[in-house]
């Protein structure tokens, strides 16, 4: 059994088990130095979640599944990708990506570089996509049709 750790961030103290941390290897595009972050669930009913850094309590972004938005979005990982996530497999890969909140309140998706996270080993990449029409400022897509 594993001893809990706390950190205090904007949610407040959060307990966390450090084995069960979301490891990036690489950290995030900007946030480099920065490899463990513990999900926070949404505590409204969603399917936006926050990932909290463990390592800078001051650093935390919202995540989404996208084909709640965009069905048809997938990227698969190629064989360094699952080398780095510890999986054998493309299809034990899922897809987040980052969503933005604008002082306006429009909200953008991060198209262009999503995050590969691999349930199996709690391993996680944020890849860059090349030669995609898909963009880092991807609008909430109109779903009342």
């Amino acid at each position: 059994m594993s001893v809990m750790e706390k950190i205090h961030s904007r949610f407040g103290e959060i307990e966390y088990d450090p084995a069960q941390t979301l490891l990036f290897p690489e950290g995030l595009i900007g946030f480099e130095k920065l490899r463990r972050f513990v999900v926070i669930p949404n505590k409204k009913e969603g399917l936006l979640f926050w990932i909290q850094s463990v390592e800078d309590a001051d650093v935390a972004f919202i995540v989404t599944d996208p084909t709640h938005f965009f069905l048809d979005y997938k990227v698969v990982p190629d064989q360094q990708e699952q080398e780095k996530l510890g999986i054998a497999d493309a299809g034990a890969c899922f897809n987040l990506v980052v969503v933005t909140v604008h002082p306006d309140k429009a909200v953008t998706f991060n198209l262009a570089a999503p995050i590969l996270f691999a349930a199996a080993t709690n391993c996680a990449l944020q890849v860059i996509l090349e030669g995609t029409n898909y963009q880092p400022r991807t609008p909430l897509p109109n779903l009342s049709k």
